[in-house]
């Protein structure tokens, strides 16, 4: 076993999966590491087996997907030709004369390294949430999109009574959804986005028919379960003195703006707010890939512009799990291919590289519709926490740019601090962007995360 060529599959969402299984069908030894205790990344989060969750295919669609996925990884984990190692934080993938070290931290702490060599690597990283600050976003019972997901579709718990879902983007509909079928009395769902924007982009729906019924089958679910709708509306502000209490939303006019008079205050105990989703970009960059804006540049066969480095799913562009799984396989394909010496034959994927090209022009449509109100740092006042891992707030960032005369993110960050915590900007990055009205683009990063100098210092374990 030990003599076929050795793939290293990052992350063990949809793409990692497809990935890995189309390169262990094809003679490839595979380790698939992932940060996570179980498989199926952010899409099919599971509960965990203590909860004992008797349908967790409730929480999911498109479940009979996941099942095969699972299967195929359980089938190749038994006989040996791939490895799922889990709890590995990956933060620097290592380039050598011949392949790939991908350095990785284990342990609760994060504090044990360990190493694993392969001869290519695949990067599926994945996306993460699209942040964008407002008056009284960090009280608690304010949380993401995908955070409320996650801990429903994770914990099977919801973090209050009465919820309402704000922000823009597809994402909004299965939160909402699903927390009305687990019990909470979802007050509201308030979109920014203008619903004539759906109209202008009618063709490129049209062609995907089965994404318009599932937006169909949402909508239904929200008629239900008596959820209110708010087009072109967004929070205001969120109110609590301890926690959350109500927030408040407003009315936006066709440039953006927040229409006086229109504001209305909604009781809950929930926001789950979101804006979209940006790649992650952190193994690519550090390993010299070519970005396209915030995404990973590949070419049909889904290869960096880095020898022997494919990237799919998220990290190459938003575009869900339908996206991911094209991607994937066809990285798997091209990846057996390459490592054996043989150039691959594209026909052998034509289906998934059409899926590929439809899903691709059906999320650049719903990125023009779902894109936040032009003018939303309007409403980040002076006094507004912008960067929560350094406490630093709109006012403080203003007078960099209006008094110290900061033009960018980086200058920005450098005289007061905005995105040098824990997370480096992944949060308030977009915010610095908006309010210095300069485009957001991936931080220069050496590593993908924190690293302890002892392990900088000594030499990692081995896999």
């Amino acid at each position: 076993m030990t003599d076929r060529p050795h793939l290293a599959v990052i992350g063990a969402g949809p793409a990692g999966l497809a990935a890995a299984v189309a390169a262990a069908s094809r003679g490839v030894r595979v380790t698939l590491v992932d940060s996570a205790a179980e498989a199926g990344g952010q899409f099919y989060r599971q509960p965990a087996a203590g909860l004992r969750a008797r349908r967790p295919q409730a929480l999911h669609h498109q479940w009979r997907t996941w099942e095969r996925l699972r299967d195929g990884l359980r089938s190749h984990v038994k006989a040996g030709t791939v490895r799922h190692v889990t709890g590995h934080h990956v933060w620097f993938v290592e380039r050598l004369d011949a392949g790939f070290t991908v350095h990785a931290l284990l342990g609760p702490e994060q504090e044990r390294p360990v190493a694993v060599r392969a001869d290519a690597v695949l990067l599926a990283t994945g996306g993460y949430e699209k942040v964008l600050p407002f008056p009284g976003w960090t009280l608690p019972g304010v949380v993401t999109a995908g955070g409320a997901q996650a801990m429903l579709k994770g914990t099977l718990a919801v973090s209050g009574r009465t919820a309402v879902v704000a922000g823009t983007g597809p994402l909004l509909l299965p939160v909402a959804t699903g927390l009305a079928a687990a019990g909470v009395k979802v007050a509201a769902l308030v979109e920014s986005a203008d619903p004539k924007g759906f109209v202008r982009q009618a063709r490129a729906f049209a062609a995907q028919p089965g994404k318009v019924a599932e937006g169909a089958q949402y909508a239904g679910e929200l008629i239900r379960h008596r959820v209110r709708a708010l087009a072109r509306h967004t929070v205001v502000e969120a109110h609590g003195a301890e926690r959350l209490e109500a927030v408040t939303v407003a009315a936006l006019d066709a440039d953006g703006r927040v229409r006086p008079g229109t504001e209305r205050r909604i009781a809950c105990d929930t926001l789950a707010v979101g804006h979209g989703m940006l790649p992650h970009t952190d193994l690519a960059d550090a390993l010299g890939c070519r970005l396209d804006g915030m995404a990973v540049h590949v070419d049909g066969e889904q290869r960096t512009d880095v020898p022997g480095v494919w990237a799919a799913g998220e990290t190459t562009g938003i575009g869900g799990s339908g996206l991911s799984l094209a991607e994937g396989h066809i990285a798997g394909r091209s990846i057996a291919a390459r490592l054996h010496g043989t150039v691959p034959d594209p026909g052998e994927w034509a289906a998934a590289a059409r899926t590929r090209t439809r899903l691709r022009a059906f999320f650049a449509a719903l990125d023009a519709v779902y894109a936040p109100p032009a003018h939303w740092t309007e409403r980040i006042t002076d006094d507004t926490v912008v960067c929560r891992c350094e406490e630093v707030t709109g006012g403080a960032i203003r007078e960099a740019l209006d008094e110290l005369g900061a033009g960018d993110v980086r200058t920005v960050k450098l005289l007061t601090r905005a995105g040098m915590g824990w997370c480096q900007g992944r949060v308030c990055g977009p915010a610095v962007a908006g309010l210095a009205g300069c485009a957001l683009t991936p931080s220069r990063r050496p590593f993908a995360g924190p690293v302890p100098l002892g392990v900088l210092a000594g030499e990692p374990e081995g896999d």
